[in-house]
């Protein structure tokens, strides 16, 4: 008998085999979750009221929630051995088709037409509110694709990166509160101010890797939050600092929802020239060795690469970024205290980084808008709305655990022109 006929008979059985197991999974579930779901107590009348339809709710969604995870989780273990049916060959067809509309230029030039007038208008058509989540989710992708420098490239764990961003911040507040430094000035410096903290916090930890580089770098940020809330005479502690001026242009006054919009155009301009800089970073020299660096530690050590070096260099160019946009940030809040610049803020670039794709470019801008974006326009399930984020980045780790856009590494092809002269160029020197 053939293998795909022996796949088609035990199916049927292996459907009971998820149901017989969701139906159990369901059962204990409804068990423990029985005092919290079916009893409510009032306790000021000392009332109980028992809510038996609850029950029912919970395991018909527990039964059917477990079984199409198991499906897919099996599905996911078959990967290509599975038989291919209609709808697979369908969305490969798809795929394909994709690919080659991809391949055309008019269209990648229609492409990026579109997006930009879709960029452009946008701040005209949603309005303020939709403008401020917008440059909050583009304020990430920075930051982001910052992280990307030290984590996707150089592969190193870094959870202290908030600190950089709260460091330029401060930076801004301080030199225009005490030297009326204005925010044009203010960028490089910032920029400047998180390179060289970071270039700081690296020099010691130079030997750590893995956990131990993580657990440091979780201590720095900490250290700066704990040195932002306690200095007060620099810092003004945790009063924060007030009335920081927003982005101007020199000689005209601007209205607060033209200085949304002022800002949102200044972040496309940070985005597309971070994109940029660490795509140029990433096929340089440098950038090569970042990569070495992370694919194969003692390799590239033994092969000639200064590891510290490298290591400094994606500390600083990743802390620049951090600066840079904290700029920004204390412009466009025109109000910052330390508790903006909590660890969780680092776990969210983290994991913008994490759940886009270590090392992609294009991964990472998705991961950051998915998971500013997402939050926000779940705002209607405002009971549920953490718990379905929650339950969206779990299934996406465990189908898509490369991310979302995973990086494809370069790969080079011959072309049968190349190949016809490497053909000829043998006969040539047996001939000789």
């Amino acid at each position: 008998m053939c293998p795909q006929a022996t796949s088609v008979q035990t199916r049927p059985s292996r459907y009971l085999a998820y149901a017989r197991r969701s139906l159990l999974v369901s059962i204990w579930f409804a068990i423990l979750t029985f005092p919290i779901i079916v009893i409510r107590a009032n306790t000021i009348t000392g009332i109980i009221t028992w809510r038996w339809h609850n029950i029912g709710w919970i395991i018909a969604g527990t039964f059917f929630g477990s079984w199409i995870w198991g499906y897919f989780l099996e599905r996911k273990r078959l990967g290509t051995r599975a038989p291919a049916g209609p709808l697979r060959r369908r969305i490969t067809a798809l795929r394909g088709a994709l690919d080659r509309l991809k391949q055309r230029p008019q269209v990648a030039r229609m492409s990026v037409v579109i997006l930009v007038l879709a960029v452009v208008a946008f701040p005209f058509l949603g309005g303020m509110y939709q403008t401020n989540i917008m440059t909050t989710a583009l304020l990430y992708v920075v930051l982001g694709l910052g992280l990307n420098i030290i984590i996707g490239l150089g592969g190193m764990l870094h959870i202290g990166y908030i600190a950089f961003y709260a460091l330029g911040a401060y930076s801004y507040a301080l030199l225009n509160f005490h030297f009326g430094l204005n925010f044009w000035l203010a960028l490089p410096i910032g920029a400047l101010v998180g390179g060289l903290f970071s270039l700081a916090i690296g020099i010691p930890v130079l030997r750590l890797r893995g956990d131990y580089l993580a657990i440091v770098t979780l201590a720095f940020a900490e250290i700066t939050r704990l040195v932002l809330e306690n200095w007060s005479g620099l810092t003004f502690g945790t009063a924060g600092i007030r009335n920081i001026p927003r982005p101007a242009i020199p000689g005209i006054r601007l209205t607060l929802p033209q200085t949304t919009t002022f800002v949102y155009f200044i972040m496309i301009g940070l985005v597309l020239l971070t994109i940029f800089v660490v795509n140029r970073l990433e096929n340089s020299r440098i950038g090569r060795q970042f990569v070495a660096m992370k694919e194969d530690f003692i390799a590239c050590q033994a092969m000639g690469v200064n590891i510290a070096r490298t290591k400094l260099a994606a500390l600083g160019l990743g802390g620049m970024w951090a600066g840079l946009v904290g700029v920004v940030f204390a412009a466009r809040t025109t109000f910052i205290n330390p508790a903006s610049f909590t660890v969780w803020e680092s776990i969210i670039v983290l994991c913008t980084v994490v759940l886009g794709g270590m090392g992609s470019i294009p991964g990472v801008i998705t991961g950051a808008l998915v998971l500013i974006l997402v939050p926000e326009y779940l705002r209607a399930f405002a009971q549920f709305r953490m718990l379905l984020f929650g339950a969206i980045l779990v299934t996406m780790m465990v189908f898509r655990p490369g991310g979302l856009i995973q990086k494809r590494r370069r790969a080079y092809r011959i072309t049968a022109e190349e190949q016809k002269v490497v053909a000829e160029s043998g006969d040539l020197s047996i001939q000789g």
